[in-house]
């Protein structure tokens, strides 16, 4: 490591610091104008608003926009540099493009395994106080009800609803099978099924009870039965915002438990698994397409290159936005919506790495 490598390095971590902490201020004003009527509603106090949803909301979002802080603070200094021809003498010196670059590799490689370790272990933690506090001051709870719900709670156990109610946690028309060695051996019947919040079971009503022996079938039926399974209302809900509240370990283990029941709601998890990875690689992809992109000195200045920054680094988000709505309600796999703008950005980013080498 040079002095110009420790130059560069303080230069990169100075900037996006201090440009994280400017839009962080930005977008915290604009929050508290959008946001003040329901504190007052509720009056809470300036101490509660920071120490229960702002202190929580600023590592999740900075995290969550890293990348575009990123990119905008490698164009901004490095162009800077180029206006100043601290690059020209740099190149003079006999430093060539690709030794140039090894410091803004290494300062973007370091804040991409920050962010990870943040997004995937730390900020979930914190997202549960966020969310709640939403949840109870500013809005009711992102959830949706399939109907026609099927569900395996485990291996050759499979349940039926016709619909279920989250406000009563009723679920109507229900059924539960039991195979062995793939043959139904005895099917559970109800007209409507409730939760028992108290006891933690589940009251059957209108019930009938069918079991398929060898020497034929033996039926029963009741009003009310108390039945425990591996169930509980929430399996039936679909909850977007619980998966960032997941360390990236509970992620995987709940992705696989949903599997085996054969719920359909995984691909929100899935999307936020694979985003806690490609989103801290893709500020190693942005940081060489803006080194390419501003270190050449041209007529526009800092304002030129900052426009064409700021192009990219929207676009690749309403790109990833975009793919990750084709997996949510298309047929996209998550690895491939998630992916995809990284894949197409890293092209990018070669296209320009050779055309600023060869200039």
């Amino acid at each position: 490591m040079k002095k110009i490598d420790w130059y560069i390095i303080k230069k990169f971590l100075g900037t996006f610091f201090y440009t994280l902490t400017l839009l962080l201020l930005v977008v915290i004003v604009i929050d508290i104008s959008e946001k003040i009527d329901d504190f007052m509603e509720h009056d809470l106090s300036i101490f509660t608003i920071i120490s229960k949803y702002y202190l929580h909301f600023i590592p999740y979002f900075a995290n969550l926009f890293s990348p575009l802080f990123i990119f905008i603070s490698v164009v901004f200094f490095t162009s800077k540099m180029a206006n100043n021809t601290e690059i020209i003498a740099i190149y003079n010196s006999g430093m060539s493009f690709k030794r140039f670059l090894r410091p803004f590799i290494i300062s973007s490689i370091f804040l991409a395994t920050f962010s990870f370790i943040l997004g995937s272990f730390i900020i979930p933690i914190s997202n549960k106080n966020r969310i709640d506090f939403e949840n109870k001051y500013f809005k009711k709870s992102r959830v949706s009800v399939d109907k026609n719900i099927h569900i395996q709670i485990k291996k050759d156990q499979y349940i039926y609803l016709e619909s279920y109610n989250t406000q009563r946690d009723i679920g109507y028309k229900f059924s539960l099978e039991n195979y062995k060695n793939g043959k139904l051996i005895s099917k559970l019947r109800a007209q409507y099924i409730q939760w028992d919040s108290d006891l933690k079971k589940w009251k059957l009503n209108n019930y009938e009870i069918r079991e398929f022996k060898g020497e034929g079938e033996i039926f029963s039926k009741g009003i009310v039965l108390d039945s425990v399974f591996a169930l509980k209302p929430t399996d039936f809900i679909k909850q977007k915002n619980l998966a960032q509240s997941m360390k990236l370990f509970e992620l995987n283990k709940y992705i696989k438990q949903e599997e085996l029941k054969g719920t359909t709601n995984t691909v929100y998890y899935k999307i936020e698994k694979h985003k806690r990875i490609a989103f801290p690689f893709s500020a190693i992809i942005l940081t060489i397409i803006a080194v390419s992109l501003s270190s050449k000195k041209i007529k526009g200045g800092i304002g030129l290159h900052l426009g064409l920054g700021l192009l990219i680094s929207f676009s690749y988000i309403l790109f990833f936005q975009f793919s990750s709505t084709l997996a949510t309600n298309g047929d996209l796999h998550p690895w491939i919506a998630v992916w995809i703008p990284n894949i197409i950005y890293i092209i990018l980013g070669i296209f320009l790495l050779r055309k600023t080498q060869n200039s």
